[in-house]
């Protein structure tokens, strides 16, 4: 059963995650012989103010 993690900064549209879903159960799919209902996909937003690059909090950047 493949369990794939994405962490990823909001701002996505529901049309965007929903083909990005799609897109990833199908590689892992034909990739690993996974059936569909198989693949486990875990879709992590989160703002830009949990996120830091080099010391600095990415909504402090201007």
């Amino acid at each position: 059963m493949p369990l794939v993690h994405i962490d990823f900064i909001e701002g996505r549209s529901e049309d965007q995650l929903r083909k990005l879903v799609k897109d990833i159960t199908e590689v892992i799919g034909k990739d690993l012989n996974a059936p569909a209902e198989h693949v486990h996909i875990v879709l992590n937003e989160l703002p830009a103010s949990r996120l830091a690059d080099a010391g600095k909090l990415r909504s402090d950047e201007d």
